[in-house]
């Protein structure tokens, strides 16, 4: 009998070697190789696509006809948005989430709206009565959705030979496996020869699909980079427990943009998609209170009005704090340091807490000028009016510097009825103050932005 072939592969970044390395060249991560039992002959000559196999030839760039973006409407207006207008025929869409965080529902729910549309969606997880009873409970009904409790490769594609359906939906690549490879499935060889076969699969017949994915502990998809690399399509599924809110980001995308965001609340009925995103980012409250500012920030496209929370008060163990939920900690350092020398303001000896209200994660530089305001609104313990806020960057010599589209940002604030919003003097090129309501208070300085809101 012949021995069996072995290869290390790095769990992190897909690198294979022929021994156990202790840390990966590629990636320069420790302990991450593990032995893999891989038979190449076995099943080799098994095709899992069938298609018409003609082989290629190269052609003139000039003599390739352009084709048409054709895009599949999911009836689902967030993801529309994150895919970039919806799903593009013969991609590889992947979703990876943390668990229970509603992969599995958005990915119904989708199959179960496209009514006119064969849908396979294959199961290795659930049984077919567990996805019955979602369905139910999500409400909705799709004649033409076809559940499919199957991990094995070969016998999954026997039956799309059969059905021929529109879209395929894979829950999930780390439960399939291939006869091709002698190992368990969700083993990375696993992980990255199912995801080569339904790649193959969507290009030869033009069949958009989608995979769902693990991720670790790290908060990465789980599985080698490599799978990555081999989609055309990451979306990234993430929200708080203490939140009914999701929040969909596009990681990848190689036909849109990859700074849309897709915002759902969850619900017992399922997702339910939010359509005005400041609703669930601005709390509503009866008084004035110190230490909360209003940013007006952008996401990819879209406006949005978030709540920016600050906390400042004397350090009591000697040691000041300084902790940012949902901003990035380097940033508010640097902003506390610029009102420290530029602004006169002795926060060195007090702890400083930021928090960006609805568990969301912001980037958007246009939010510093809120943070600021928020947190000299707490030091001095005077609130901002409930009606004005904020969008403008601050400059490391406390200059208050402008940011990229301003007139979506001040149509927003205008829509949803603020009365001030505060920007950098240089944002007033080309903008026509007389089709707005709201004033607009152009400002140059931190020092001038402290005399307008504290006098």
């Amino acid at each position: 009998m012949a021995k069996a072939k072995t290869v290390f592969y790095c769990q992190n970044c897909g690198a294979q070697s022929s021994k156990w390395i202790g840390r990966c060249p590629s990636c320069g991560e420790w302990n991450t190789y593990v032995e893999e039992i891989i038979q190449s002959d076995k099943g080799k000559n098994k095709a899992p696509v069938t298609a018409n196999k003609t082989a290629p030839k190269p052609k003139r760039i000039s003599e390739i006809e352009a084709g048409t973006e054709n895009r599949t409407d999911t009836h689902n207006n967030e993801l529309n948005r994150v895919l970039g207008g919806g799903l593009v025929a013969g991609s590889l869409v992947l979703v990876g989430g943390e668990p229970g965080i509603g992969k599995s529902t958005l990915m119904l729910q989708v199959a179960l709206n496209l009514k006119g549309m064969k849908v396979l969606y294959i199961t290795g997880e659930e049984s077919e009565q567990q996805i019955k009873m979602r369905a139910e409970r999500i409400g909705m009904n799709n004649p033409d959705c076809y559940i499919l409790a199957e991990t094995h490769t070969q016998s999954i594609f026997q039956h799309i030979e059969k059905l021929l359906p529109h879209l395929v939906i894979i829950d999930s690549i780390q439960t399939t496996y291939t006869d091709i490879i002698d190992s368990s499935a969700g083993s990375i060889s696993q992980i990255r020869e199912t995801a080569g076969e339904f790649q193959k699969y969507s290009k030869l017949t033009n069949t958009p699909v989608i995979l769902i994915g693990h991720i670790t502990k790290e908060g990465s998809l789980a599985g080698p980079k490599v799978l990555e690399h081999m989609v055309d399509t990451v979306l990234q599924f993430e929200g708080d427990r203490n939140y009914g809110y999701r929040i969909l980001r596009s990681t990848k995308n190689r036909f849109g943009s990859t700074s849309e965001l897709g915002i759902y609340e969850m619900r017992g009925t399922g997702l339910r998609e939010v359509a005005n995103p400041s609703e669930i980012l601005l709390s509503h409250r009866d008084e004035n209170l110190s230490g909360i500012a209003i940013a007006a920030m952008v996401e990819g496209m879209r406006p949005m009005m978030i709540e920016t929370q600050a906390l400042v008060s004397s350090a009591a163990y000697g040691t000041p704090q300084r902790s940012a939920t949902g901003y990035d900690i380097r940033r508010l350092n640097m902003l506390l340091a610029v009102l420290e020398k530029r602004s006169g303001f002795r926060l060195g000896t007090k702890d400083v807490f930021l928090n960006i209200a609805g568990g969301l994660k912001v980037d958007d530089p246009a939010i510093d000028l809120a943070i600021v305001s928020a947190v000299l609104s707490s030091n001095e313990d005077i609130p901002i009016d409930q009606k004005a806020c904020f969008a403008a960057e601050v400059g490391l010599s406390g200059e208050i510097r402008p940011v990229n589209r301003i007139e979506r940002r001040i149509a927003e604030a205008d829509k949803l009825g603020f009365e001030q919003i505060f920007i950098s003097k240089y944002n007033l090129k080309g903008i026509d103050r007389k089709k707005y309501k709201i004033e607009i208070v152009p400002v140059g300085k931190i020092e001038e932005v402290v005399g307008k809101l504290f006098g």
